[in-house]
């Protein structure tokens, strides 16, 4: 997969179809994964830009920043970005191509296990809004998407571990028996990530060709992303507890999701239960106060699903089988944090 990946790349980079080339990398892939990647490519010719890393400089600023630089490097139509980086450094990076001079090529090589199977895929890319997740963004795909685990041994163990929070996702939402939740606990997640990646990266670009603009069914991508979403925004303006990784937010967005799927539309308690029990072995708990969860209730109103005043979930009635535009109380809402937080 690797081999050829690259060398097609190799072959589009060679063909002189591009003016310039740019590499967009934060300071964690400029030090870890350029070289690795320039190694793989033989890439000589190509502009650097270095942005500051993390969710908090998702936003127009660290734009302005890039569009800067594509500008006084004299970028034009037939130039080409490569983002190298994780689903922050892709999402802004395919944001910005996709916004210079009207458009311009990129092409995505995520760096972490979070990109490889979910962010780098399905052309949704965008910046957040005073804090709010993904609010300003486009759908545009990216010329190619590069899947190479090898990065993958760059970062640490939270940080891959981190990524298997939209795994778990697509593991809930597939009707495969070989591909769904009880399957994929049965994986090393370790020794198995190729094959993981290969997988469950499938099991999104099979949703997205079916609804690009995510219309209908590709909603059902957002499972665990209502709550996890408010959550982790939250997290980013909240003096109560710390800053949260996308993955630890969807993480709680998932397990309480599921509860409230279970008191509406009889998810199974034993599969509840299950989940709860296998992802908080990867994933630590948060302690979120009464104070805490009005809050992130309060930010729900902002989620792109919403209609009007309407707040909607994806929930299932059973693993591989959920439903879209799904409403509940703030009273179930409530009492699904008091299920996260309860003990097995």
């Amino acid at each position: 997969m690797k081999i050829d990946q690259y060398s097609l790349l190799k072959e589009k980079l060679s063909s002189n179809k591009f003016s310039s080339i740019f590499v967009l990398v934060d300071d964690n892939t400029n030090k870890f994964c350029l070289d690795i990647f320039l190694e793989k490519t033989k890439i000589k010719q190509f502009k650097k830009i270095i942005i500051n890393p993390g969710e908090q400089n998702k936003n127009i600023d660290t734009c302005l920043i890039i569009w800067d630089k594509l500008n006084t490097h004299k970028a034009d139509r037939k130039s080409l970005i490569i983002n190298l980086g994780g689903g922050v450094l892709t999402d802004i990076g395919g944001f910005v191509a996709s916004t210079y001079l009207r458009g311009i090529n990129f092409i995505n090589v995520p760096t972490t296990l979070l990109g490889m199977v979910d962010a780098a895929h399905g052309g949704k890319t965008g910046i957040d809004f005073k804090l709010l997740k993904n609010q300003i963004g486009v759908f545009n795909d990216p010329l190619e998407v590069i899947l190479d685990s090898d990065y993958l041994t760059t970062l640490s163990k939270d940080e891959f571990l981190n990524g298997y929070a939209e795994v778990f996702k697509h593991s809930l939402l597939t009707d495969k028996n070989d591909l769904n939740f009880n399957s994929l606990i049965k994986l090393d997640f370790y020794k198995d990530v190729g094959y993981i990646i290969d997988k469950y990266s499938q099991i999104k670009k099979e949703v997205v060709q079916k609804d690009r603009f995510e219309s209908n069914h590709r909603k059902i991508l957002n499972l665990g992303h209502t709550i996890g979403h408010a959550i982790e925004s939250y997290s980013y303006k909240s003096s109560e507890i710390n800053e949260l990784k996308h993955g630890e937010a969807i993480i709680i967005g998932l397990i309480t999701e599921l509860y409230i799927s279970h008191k509406q539309l009889n998810f199974p308690l034993s599969d509840l239960v299950n989940v709860k029990k296998n992802v908080l072995k990867y994933f630590k708990t948060v302690d979120l106060s009464d104070k805490d969860i009005e809050e992130i209730h309060n930010l729900m109103i902002y989620d792109k699903k919403n209609e009007g005043s309407k707040i909607n979930f994806v929930l299932l009635k059973s693993i591989g089988e959920p439903l879209i535009d799904q409403e509940t109380s703030k009273e179930l809402f409530v009492e699904s944090f008091k299920f996260y937080n309860s003990s097995l």
